[in-house]
């Protein structure tokens, strides 16, 4: 299918005249001679590209530009402008135009800025469609994971969410254990109904008491009417209980009686109701761990640990960075102040995010994207995109006062080869061509490390 342009000029014959040398290229062409026109025509039809003049009565092309981009942030605009409006050119290309040229100019320049906007709105498209046979294969409910680690969580879900089971999910804060909670109860027969979510850590014990359990009126001072408590709110559903290791030893006591009774009591009430709910649990420490500990009761940690997930934390799977990285650029592309899409990581950069062992896991992965979505000037990220904080970070992840003061060169140089190479490969997917290119050696010279190594 050919691609077409849309070429906007309030002059009749000037947009006739580009149209013309557009169409020789072999272009389909449009024409509009308002931005208001110009409007109608990107509601209509299917526009790969749109030459635009500045200075237009009415709607200019800086106010064309940005009705544009809030509809289609990816579809790239050539502004046409007179040497006297270079500064609001310069102002188009900071809203995200490709690029601008100066009237008068030769037809060849034009058909060439127009052939480099279309191949750069293939590469987005390329790389958009890509990314989405890749999340659709590596992703579960906006879970992303393509390591085995992952795949195991995936595993698991599916066998779990169809049953009533109890579910304790562990796991390092930013991990995404509500991420498998809300995928547990939406892959349920309880789909249907409310998944209702209470963090224990953040209330103090008697407000968390009537949090979950409700209270009668009177009950306390400020209880001035009756009100239904969380379990009753999640009836037919699912309550997310997170960070259940904060749970007092009464509030166990009673968390204990739901599991076994199927029943709670209003603070304040003598009334047994009952509920039917399921009940997943998560904690970012081990609660055999406290139970050992005597912090945690015993017979209340089996009733939740029916059914284990244990997050893995982001540094265990590192062939899924990038995945992740590709993900949340897609995410935050409406955040991008630049207005171009993302479209290229410096390989630097990819390195370093390898190298950092993100204790925020995918949360602070996240995090750092979306500031480098909204601050990147470009379509590629460089290393001066990073924050600061998380260079200095990754730069002294190598302390040398942390190597024995006797050990030897040949063995500290060896272990620091080895990473790197394990590294690389998971980089490149143990594609070895590739992974050689990342260390910037030979195919053969990385065989010979694997086999140095034992790494085959």
């Amino acid at each position: 299918m050919m691609e077409s342009i849309l070429v906007v000029d309030d002059e009749k014959n000037y947009t006739a005249v580009l149209s013309a040398v557009l169409e020789e290229e072999g272009f389909d062409t449009f024409m509009a001679n308002s931005g208001s026109e110009a409007i109608e025509i990107l509601s209509a039809e299917e526009i790969s590209l749109v030459i635009s003049d500045m200075k237009m009565p009415g709607m200019d092309g800086i106010a064309l530009l940005d009705k544009i981009k809030q509809r289609n942030p990816d579809l790239p605009v050539i502004i046409m402008t007179a040497h006297g409006t270079v500064d609001k050119a310069v102002e188009a290309m900071q809203k995200g135009a490709y690029t601008f040229i100066l009237k008068p100019f030769d037809n060849e320049r034009l058909v060439m800025y127009a052939r480099k906007a279309l191949e750069l709105q293939r590469i987005v498209k390329d790389n958009l469609r890509l990314q989405h046979e890749v999340e659709s294969q590596y992703s579960f409910d906006n879970i992303i994971g393509k390591s085995q680690l992952m795949q195991n969580v995936f595993s698991t879900i599916r066998k779990v969410g169809p049953t009533s089971a109890t579910v304790l999910v562990e796991g390092e804060s930013g991990t995404g254990k509500e991420l498998v909670a809300k995928s547990i109860h939406f892959n349920s027969p309880r789909r249907d109904k409310s998944i209702v979510t209470v963090n224990c850590a953040a209330l103090a014990e008697t407000l968390l008491e009537s949090e979950l359990f409700g209270h009668e009126k009177g009950a306390f001072t400020g209880a001035v009417a009756r009100k239904k408590g969380r379990f009753e709110l999640a009836d037919g559903g699912t309550i997310f209980l997170d960070e259940i290791g904060e749970l007092s030893p009464p509030l166990q006591v009673k968390l204990l009686r739901v599991l076994q009774e199927k029943t709670i009591e209003r603070v304040g009430g003598a009334l047994s109701i009952p509920v039917d709910i399921r009940i997943i649990a998560a904690t970012n420490r081990s609660l055999k761990q406290e139970v050992d500990e005597g912090r945690f009761r015993e017979d209340l940690f089996y009733r939740l640990n029916v059914v284990k997930i244990q997050m893995p934390p982001l540094k265990k799977r590192p062939e899924d960075i990038r995945l992740l990285m590709d993900h949340f650029f897609d995410k935050y592309r409406g955040a991008r102040t630049a207005g171009n899409a993302i479209i290229t990581i410096d390989p630097v950069v990819e390195r370093l995010f390898y190298d950092y062992h993100w204790p925020g896991n995918v949360r602070e992965l996240e995090n750092i994207i979306e500031r480098i979505s909204v601050l990147c000037p470009g379509t590629t990220v460089t290393v001066e995109d990073l924050p600061s904080e998380f260079r200095e970070q990754v730069y002294n992840t190598l302390h040398l006062e942390g190597i024995p003061a006797d050990a030897k060169l040949y063995e500290t140089l060896a272990m620091v080869e080895k990473k790197m190479i394990v590294r690389a490969m998971k980089m490149a997917d143990n594609v070895q061509t590739k992974a050689a290119d990342i260390l910037g050696i030979g195919k053969s010279g990385l065989n010979q490390k694997l086999k140095k190594f034992n790494l085959n």
